[in-house]
C-alpha cells in the first residue's frame, strides 16, 4: 500500500519531537515534510533539534536529513503532504491551521485553537467517532474543497474520560469531582523550572481546569443542524496540579449516576468496552481500551503510563465515595495518549473513514 504523505508542523518542539518518533515504520503513514519556526527553517532537522531531542529513541534516519520548513509557507508546504499533524502553540495555530485547510491540507491538530469551534471534532476516537460527519459542514461553511481542521481534547482528559464515557452509557454520569496529578512534560520543554517543582506541588495550571470541566461536554454532545452542541445534566469540577513526574497524568475521580451501578457492573462495563478504533482494528489503536489494575496501590505513572504503546487508560482502586456514589484512579501517558498517539490514533480514524 502507497503510503500517505504527513507533515509535522512545530515539529522540533516536545510533541512535535515525539509525532516523528512514534510514526517511524507506520504502516500507513510517512513524515514528507516537517516545519516550525523561522528560525529553525533551512536547517537539517538533526541540526534543528541538536542538543534539545527529548526522546528516549534515536531520531529515525528517515527524518534526520530533512529540511525544516518555515510553518507560515502553507501553500508551499501543502504541495508536499496529503495531510498535516499541527503540533503548533495555539497563538500560532490560530494563524496557521486555517490556511493550511484553506489550501486544501486537512489537519489533525493538538492545538486547543480550534477546541471550542462548532463545527471542529474535538476527537476521542473510542468515544465520539461519530463526530467526524461533521467535517463536511464545516467545509460548506468555509468554502473549503478538501481541507478540514479535526483537534484533540486536553491531554489531561484522557486519563480518566474513557472510563466514564464507558459508565455513562450504561448508567448515565451526572457529576464527577477530579483531581488531576499532572507530568512535567504536560508544560513542553524546558516547561516548569526544576526549582519550582522538584520537591514540590504546584496547585494551578493555567486554564487546564477550564478545560477538564468543558471539553468532556463537547466530546460527550450531539450533532444538531451543523454544530455540535454540548452534552446537558452533566456537572464537573476539576482541580489540576503540576506535580514532579517526567510523563504520566494520574486523575482522581469521584462520581455519581442516574442510577448507582455495582462494584462487578462497573468493572465488567469496563473490561468489556471496545470503540470504533478496536473495531476498525486501527494501527494505534490499543487493543483493550480500559484495563483495570487489582493492585490496591496501581496505577502508577513509572509502572503504567507505557502500557500498550501508551495508548491504553489503566484504572485502579475502584471502592464506593462518601459523597457521591463511586471513585477510582486513572491514568494515561500524556505525551502519546495524550498528545502524539492520540492524534495519531485520530488520523487513522479520518483515514479508515476516508476523509484522508
Amino acid at each position: 500500500m502507497k503510503k500517505i504523505r504527513a507533515g509535522i508542523l512545530g515539529a522540533t518542539g516536545m510533541v512535535g519531537q515525539q509525532y516523528l518518533a512514534l510514526l517511524e515504520n507506520h504502516p500507513w503513514f510517512e513524515v514528507s515534510c516537517v516545519a516550525a519556526s523561522e528560525r529553525s527553517a533551512g536547517k537539517k532537522y538533526s541540526e534543528a533539534v541538536s542538543g534539545r531531542w527529548h526522546m528516549q529513541k534515536e531520531i529515525p534516519q528517515t527524518a534526520k536529513e530533512l529540511m525544516v520548513r518555515d510553518a507560515a509557507q502553507a501553500k508551499e508546504i501543502a504541495k508536499e503532504c496529503d495531510f498535516v499533524f499541527s503540533a503548533l502553540d495555539p497563538p500560532v495555530a490560530k494563524i496557521l491551521e486555517e490556511k493550511y485547510a484553506e489550501a486544501g491540507t486537512p489537519v489533525v491538530s493538538n492545538a486547543s485553537t480550534h477546541r471550542w469551534t462548532r463545527d471542529v471534532p474535538m476527537l476521542i476516537p473510542e468515544i465520539n467517532a461519530e463526530h467526524i460527519s461533521i467535517i463536511p459542514a464545516q467545509q460548506k461553511n468555509r468554502g473549503w474543497k478538501k481541507g478540514f481542521i479535526a483537534v484533540k481534547p486536553n491531554c489531561s482528559l484522557q486519563s480518566y474520560m474513557t472510563p466514564l464515557f464507558a459508565l455513562h452509557k450504561k448508567f448515565s454520569v451526572k457529576k464527577v469531582i477530579v483531581t488531576t496529578l499532572q507530568a512535567v512534560s504536560g508544560a513542553g520543554h524546558p516547561g516548569v523550572s526544576s526549582f519550582d517543582i522538584i520537591d514540590n506541588v504546584i496547585p494551578f495550571i493555567g486554564g487546564e481546569e477550564e478545560k477538564s470541566e468543558n471539553e468532556p461536554l463537547k466530546i460527550l454532545g450531539s450533532m444538531r443542524n451543523g454544530e455540535i452542541v454540548n452534552a446537558s445534566g452533566i456537572e464537573i469540577s476539576a482541580h489540576c496540579n503540576r506535580v514532579p513526574v517526567i510523563d504520566g497524568h494520574l486523575a482522581c475521580v469521584s462520581v455519581s449516576f442516574e442510577r448507582k451501578p455495582s462494584r462487578a457492573e462497573i468493572l465488567d462495563a469496563w473490561k468489556k468496552f471496545r470503540g470504533v478504533p478496536q473495531e476498525l482494528k486501527l494501527p494505534f489503536a490499543p487493543k483493550q481500551p480500559i484495563i483495570y489494575r487489582e493492585e490496591e496501590n496501581r496505577p502508577q505513572p513509572r509502572l503504567d503510563r507505557d502500557t500498550d504503546k501508551g495508548m491504553a487508560v489503566s484504572v485502579g482502586r475502584l471502592r464506593e465515595c462518601n459523597v457521591l456514589d463511586w471513585r477510582f484512579v486513572g491514568l494515561s501517558h500524556n505525551t502519546i495518549r495524550g498528545a502524539a498517539g492520540g492524534g495519531i490514533l485520530n488520523a487513522e480514524l479520518l483515514k479508515a473513514k476516508k476523509y484522508l
